[in-house]
């Protein structure tokens, strides 16, 4: 049977996601317009989509069910 390898994550979810997106909305810039620039900006407004989810989910307000 195989093992998975698992490791720990030394950055929180929100600064990975942080840094995504900044690398997404770079790497547009320097593509010319098609279907490659136009995934790349599909995968920023992903990973902001995902920024966002997660701030809502470690707000202080949410409360756990009772």
């Amino acid at each position: 049977m195989l093992k998975r390898r698992r490791f720990k994550q030394t950055e929180t979810l929100g600064l990975r996601l942080l840094r995504m997106v900044a690398k997404l909305r770079r790497e547009p810039q320097g593509t010319p317009a098609g279907i490659k620039r136009e995934q790349l900006i599909q995968r920023a407004q992903q990973a902001e989509s995902a920024l966002r989810v997660n701030g809502w989910l470690n707000s202080p307000g949410l409360q756990p069910p009772k």
